[in-house]
């Protein structure tokens, strides 16, 4: 089933709905007593979505699979209808929350075999969702990251220009200065700062160059030159007393599902944790997407001191695969920082309960969880989520089985997760680097198979 020319009309209709909330603070940048940020990520628009008694055939995602309970707002083997991008979007416009800026780390695109889409869907598909943000948040300050989907073939993003990095560069024209303009094209990295936000600074990375499907960057040390181009923005940051937040798509560290496998290649992801530690004075958060799940990572330094917090946001699609049993609802979140030295102070997590929005036809999101309250810790830093994490390794861990249940977004809170799949989850929450992670799970486990 081809997607050419499957997109609603409506995708790039102006939206027009009530005064944007989710947008920043009039002109003048007044100083609001907490800052806020919204995070959105793997929107997976699935273009071919729509309703129909032949449940093979409700989505091209689906892969000829039976969908299993469509509804409008979509189904757990499919990736996003516009109907549910649109519904989280109008979600944070309306939520009466002010926030300066968002951050979206990546994955437009839906998950179908590579001949079912083209350079020029996948351009087409970007298109989409970078005009429906840019109508809704007319005034908002936008910082994408380049998923692993925003790329044809997947997974294949160069290590010099193209034709997709030339068409984000034009679409977030308006978010960017020329030198992020600039850097974009020629790697689909960029570094901007943040208006209304003195010495913040966004360093949005192509962690897809480091992805273990990247047949490009094979044996590649360097690719894009984005390691030497990091460091010398991170020093002059550090020179000119900037604070950094990282972005990306893939995260950097252990996947907490898989025993032992990084979400990079091994080799990227130990220089990429060497320049975080250097500059881990510099860097006051990371934010990425990808997996899917909601969770948290600490970097600590070769000691295993506490020194950087991580966070992986989960999915607006609520995709799984046929033999996956589990999956996530739909989420959007906000972030919450000092103003001025841009300490992260919380995080508020909203979600869709998608069978209920289903059965309801209509979309009604729902405050998650906000970190501080529900897990009694001082704030978001690397020392309050490294003393959560060790509360999580308690034997009958209350907080931990909390935090299971976050990880699939409230998706079903009977999943069980048993001593082996609390090891992996722990010592990907703390440990980044392989020496570290070999040693947590010989430590607590007793055994590590490698």
């Amino acid at each position: 089933m081809a997607l050419l020319g499957t997109f609603l009309c409506c995708l790039l209709a102006a939206w027009h709905g009530c005064p944007g909330l989710g947008l920043p603070l009039a002109p003048g940048c007044p100083a609001p007593t907490v800052g806020q940020f919204w995070h959105v990520t793997d929107l997976h628009l699935d273009p071919t979505y729509h309703i129909t008694d032949d449940h093979t055939k409700v989505c091209a995602s689906s892969k000829g699979a039976n969908a299993s309970n469509p509804g409008p707002f979509g189904d757990v083997l499919c990736d996003s209808p516009y109907q549910l991008i649109l519904s989280a979007f109008d979600f944070i416009k309306n939520s009466g929350q002010e926030a300066s800026f968002m951050i979206w780390t990546g994955d437009s695109p839906p998950h179908v075999p590579v001949p079912e889409l083209s350079t020029d869907t996948v351009i087409k598909v970007i298109t989409n969702m970078t005009t429906t943000v840019q109508n809704l948040f007319p005034n908002l300050q936008v910082f994408p990251a380049l998923g692993n989907h925003d790329y044809w073939p997947q997974d294949q993003l160069p290590i010099s220009t193209s034709k997709v990095y030339d068409a984000v560069a034009s679409l977030w024209k308006p978010w960017l200065d020329e030198e992020a303009i600039s850097t974009l094209k020629k790697g689909g990295f960029y570094s901007q700062s943040v208006k209304c936000n003195p010495n913040l600074r966004i360093i949005s990375l192509n962690t897809n160059l480091y992805y273990g499907p990247n047949l490009v960057t094979i044996n590649n040390t360097d690719p894009a030159n984005q390691f030497e181009w990091l460091e010398n923005t991170l020093n002059r940051s550090q020179q000119s007393k900037e604070k950094v937040y990282i972005i990306a798509h893939i995260p950097v560290g252990y996947l907490p599902f898989s025993s032992g496998i990084t979400a990079m290649r091994q080799y990227y992801n130990e220089r990429l944790i060497d320049i975080f530690r250097r500059f881990s004075n510099v860097i006051a958060g990371q934010f990425y997407g990808h997996t899917h799940r909601d969770s948290v990572m600490v970097l600590s330094d070769e000691k295993g001191s506490p020194i950087n917090s991580g966070f992986v946001a989960p999915a607006v699609t609520p995709v799984k695969g046929l033999s996956q049993k589990e999956t996530n609802n739909p989420g959007v979140r906000l972030f919450q920082y000092e103003p001025g030295n841009y300490t992260l102070l919380d995080i508020l997590q909203y979600y869709l309960n998608l069978t209920e929005a289903n059965l309801k036809g209509e979309s009604n999101w729902k405050l998650e969880y906000i970190l501080t309250k529900t897990y009694n810790v001082k704030d978001a830093q690397p020392h309050s989520l490294y003393g959560l994490a060790k509360q999580f390794s308690m034997l009958d861990s209350k907080e931990f089985i909390k935090y299971y249940n976050y990880y699939f977004v409230s998706f079903d809170s009977s999943a069980i997760c048993d001593k082996h799949c609390k090891a992996l989850q722990i010592c990907a929450i703390m440990n980044l680097d392989h020496i570290s992670y070999v040693d947590c799970l010989k430590q607590y486990y007793g055994k590590y198979n490698h």
